[in-house]
């Protein structure tokens, strides 16, 4: 019989499901000013001027969303040695697929989640820089420009991110129950992460 040991409380599911569905329309409603062929995504949100006053608010909601869950689970993402040794053994693992070689983690993967919160907090901060009405004009055109690029490149870094993490959730066979039902299986786990299935008493 399957054994399977919590990895979520249903408080924190929540909390990572709306702060996705507000990344998805943030992203989306920024993408369509982000290039002229991309402009048909605001006919998502009503047209343009609906897009262009939503999408600043989306973003304000979806970092505090991520705040709630950042404070939720930083403890287990101090970065450590560990991190950085799985961060260079990385690329073998994209290019051969050879989990076995990689070196042991605790609960999460450090990486992604910083990335999460480097971006984000780059994307809160630049964008009151070039919020109009309400922001913009207490800021000299030049660094308005500075922060409209600022915000562009940390909205990549960002989706990018998100795509590496929902494809590991994907591939990684066994995760999305994490995300559904708040468990894993005790093989998943030891597997994935055996350092902190230790921890939690999976193994002396």
């Amino acid at each position: 019989m399957t054994r399977f040991v919590q990895r979520y409380a249903d408080g924190t599911r929540m909390n990572h499901w709306a702060v996705a569905i507000l990344f998805f329309c943030a992203a989306l409603s920024g993408l369509a000013f982000f290039h002229p062929a991309l402009f048909p995504l605001t006919m998502l949100f009503g047209g343009g001027s609906w897009t262009r006053v939503l999408h600043p608010f989306l973003g304000v909601l979806m970092v505090l969303g991520f705040v709630g869950l950042f404070f939720k689970v930083w403890r287990d993402n101090i970065w450590e040695r560990r991190d950085t040794e799985w961060m260079k053994a990385a690329p073998h693992l994209i290019k051969t697929g050879d989990e076995e070689s990689m070196p042991p983690v605790g609960k999460y993967n450090a990486a992604v989640f910083w990335m999460f919160g480097v971006s984000l907090l780059l994307l809160f901060v630049t964008g009151f820089v070039f919020w109009q009405p309400w922001f913009a004009d207490y800021f000299a055109v030049p660094l308005r420009r500075i922060a409209v690029v600022v915000h562009a490149v940390a909205a990549v870094v960002l989706i990018l991110s998100v795509i590496a993490h929902v494809y590991a959730a994907i591939w990684v066979k066994g995760t999305m129950r994490a995300m559904t039902r708040g468990t894993v299986s005790a093989a998943w786990a030891r597997r994935n992460h055996p350092l902190w299935y230790r921890e939690i008493g999976g193994e002396k």
